[in-house]
């Protein structure tokens, strides 16, 4: 009785080290929510999503160069390499600002008001940081050859300058959007055919239980510990892995290499911070480590 009300201990208040767990995007609104929530599947499609951009600008601009090069034979080289070349790196910044909108859009879901009004208010640091960096660029670069360069802020240059980045904006925000769709699909994952009860051979005896009734599954040695719904713990001798392959068409996600829980009784996801997770079954808070991206995909996913 004492070792089963330990093992019940253990389950109720698992330790820090088994805590290892994805992150989940934050119900909080705002930038700090939406980079709270950025794990590394979502890192890695922004940065996919700003190289593919990047490559883009950057034929762009040798387009540029070479179409100077032959409508102004006499501009110097060094001239054309500033003016071009002063776009593509303030444009690098830009485009995360593009990044971050698309995130936004795959989150929130906005509504098509909302989504103008915040892809007009991410349009305005888009275009502040692309043409006021490449201004300053320029600026720089003429003054250390004794010239001056020329802007006129509230002219018709400025308004061109817009009126390019608009359409530039919302390539690149399409751009982010289609990548991240791709990167953040749930996995597809068969729909669970789940019988009405399953039988756990504890030592000589058989206990049938209903399979909801099975809250989730602990690795414990040479055995697995099942989390019944009423408080009993009973153990079968056997492996995790054997049990997930068993389990999994019934509804059971393998959340850490000891864990297996039922998706189906999962009520809530905790983030833990520096990427962990912790998975919520009433007061029960077990692991969902960040190496088992599938399964944070399938419990977003319900």
């Amino acid at each position: 009785m004492a070792a089963m009300e330990h093992r019940a201990a253990l389950v109720r208040q698992p330790g820090r080290d088994e805590r290892l767990a994805a992150r989940d995007e934050p119900p909080g609104a705002g930038l700090q929510g939406l980079l709270r929530g950025i794990d590394g599947d979502t890192v890695r499609g922004l940065l996919l999503s700003w190289a593919i951009g990047m490559s883009v600008v950057a034929v762009i601009i040798l387009f540029n160069v070479l179409t100077r090069r032959h409508d102004f034979p006499g501009q110097p080289i060094a001239e054309v390499v500033v003016l071009e070349g002063s776009s593509l790196v303030s444009m690098a910044p830009a485009l995360l600002i593009a990044g971050l909108a698309a995130l936004w859009l795959r989150r929130s879901r906005p509504s098509p008001l909302r989504m103008a009004a915040g892809l007009a208010l991410a349009f305005a640091p888009f275009a502040l940081v692309h043409i006021g960096g490449f201004v300053l660029i320029r600026q720089a670069a003429y003054a250390a050859a004794d010239a001056r360069y020329h802007f006129t802020p509230l002219g018709q240059e400025l308004a061109y300058e817009l009126a390019k980045d608009a359409p530039g904006f919302a390539v690149s925000v399409f751009l982010f959007w289609v990548t991240l769709g791709w990167i953040m699909r749930p996995a597809a994952l068969p729909a669970p055919a789940t019988p009405a009860t399953f039988d756990i051979r504890d030592g000589a005896r058989l206990i049938r239980v209903p399979v909801l009734a099975i809250v989730a599954i602990r690795s414990a040695g040479n055995y697995a510990e099942f989390l019944l719904d009423d408080g009993r713990r009973p153990l079968m001798r056997t492996a995790l892995g054997g049990l997930e392959t068993l389990m999994s068409p019934l509804g059971f996600v393998r959340t850490h290499r000891s864990w297996l829980v039922n998706a189906a009784r999962v009520t809530g996801l905790a983030p833990e911070g520096s990427g962990d997770y912790a998975v919520e079954i009433g007061e029960l808070r077990i692991p969902l480590s960040r190496r088992y991206r599938a399964a944070l995909q399938r419990l977003r996913a319900g």
